[in-house]
């Protein structure tokens, strides 16, 4: 089944990473850094962690809500073998990769900034979210294919038309709410490697899934209310900045992410949905830049942070560094070396591979050539 590409989507999913890489950096000049695994500079810069708070509520909520939208266009051409076999390829095998020999590199990094034993230490790391996901998938695929055999059933009539009013999209905070209650966190984002980030990923993956079955109606809807969508998880975030860390602001924090994604769907639907040659490569970058950026950043720590140069200038210099050499690494190496690709969630490029045979072979042909007049 042919099916529109929907550019907004990729760019949301791609400037989400882009701000998830910017996140990670700012922590290497927050105070609690060593306490979350990360390298710490010996100066803070305490005004990053304004945006940063802002930020923190609903950067991991997006991808999982662009995750489940994802889903639900691959389903549209794929049974759930195929389906089940694609997301094994682009999610669990890079998980399985990441887990033994990409997490290690960063973690021997952080050893050898501290002076620790230098030891091989396995683990999800960042990479807990694609595991995740490929559970998401499995236990959520029953449901999201039953939902697609009956498309044009009443459930999808109803929820479209409850997702053509303003604040249809927002009730969704209910179920977030309830997740609160019943899990009860120490902190709303602390998200890696717990059970509430595993149910609030759960949910958001959901939501993404039938936030596009419901059709057009809710795309309409955030496009006109985002502005609405803005106000309110600016509203909340100001309340949040003033008040403390609150029980009623805690809570809130459900109405207020989901704000800032809606918003942000709203805003991408109406001015991002087209094609580029640039979003083309981007998109394709996006996720083999995220696997392999914890490793380049702790590279770029270990030479930055020791310089006498002021905080600023090294969360600069750091950015610029990390964002350089991921691409360079995604261009030039993965991108290129066909068995490297399907490792970084990169489909087998078997024109690629027999360009490969074919340099190899000239190559081979060339140098017995010229091995002649010698013999």
């Amino acid at each position: 089944m042919k099916t529109q590409r929907r550019y907004d989507i990729d760019w949301i999913r791609v400037i989400a990473i882009g701000l998830l890489l910017i996140y990670h950096i700012a922590i290497l000049f927050q105070p609690w850094a060593l306490f979350i695994g990360f390298i710490k500079n010996d100066d803070s810069i305490s005004w990053l962690w304004t945006p940063m708070t802002m930020l923190n509520v609903w950067r991991i909520p997006l991808l999982f809500y662009v995750s489940g939208m994802g889903l639900y266009f691959a389903m549209r051409k794929r049974n759930w073998k195929q389906l089940l076999l694609e997301r094994t390829k682009r999610i669990f095998i890079p998980f399985v990769f990441g887990f033994l020999a990409i997490t290690p590199i960063h973690v021997w990094l952080f050893q050898k900034f501290y002076n620790l034993p230098l030891t091989h230490y396995p683990g999800s790391a960042h990479l807990w979210f694609l595991g995740n996901i490929f559970a998401y998938v499995i236990i959520l695929s029953p449901l999201f294919f039953y939902l697609k055999k009956h498309e044009n059933g009443r459930f999808k009539k109803i929820l479209s038309k409850f997702m053509s009013f303003a604040l249809a999209p927002l009730t969704v905070a209910l179920f977030y709410m309830a997740e609160l209650v019943l899990v009860k966190p120490q902190l709303f984002e602390l998200y890696a490697q717990t059970w509430h980030g595993f149910f609030l990923g759960l949910l958001a993956f959901l939501f993404g899934f039938l936030f596009v079955y419901s059709g057009r109606s809710f795309w309409q809807t955030v496009s006109k209310w985002k502005w609405l969508y803005l106000i309110i998880a600016s509203v909340l975030f100001a309340l949040r900045l003033t008040n403390g860390e609150t029980d009623l602001m805690y809570y809130l924090k459900a109405v207020e992410f989901n704000g800032w994604i809606l918003a942000v769907f709203g805003i991408g639907f109406q001015y991002l949905n087209k094609p580029s040659a640039r979003l083309q490569y981007l998109s394709q970058a996006a996720y083999p830049v995220y696997i392999i950026h914890m490793f380049v950043l702790f590279g770029a720590a270990v030479i930055i942070l020791p310089l006498a140069l002021h905080p600023v200038w090294k969360f600069i210099a750091i950015t610029l560094i990390t964002f350089s050499v991921c691409m360079v690494l995604y261009e030039f190496i993965i991108r290129r070396i066909s068995f490297l690709r399907p490792l970084f969630g990169l489909k087998w490029n078997w024109k690629l591979s027999k360009q490969n045979k074919a340099s190899n072979y000239t190559g081979i042909a060339r140098s017995t050539t010229a091995q002649q007049p010698h013999e």
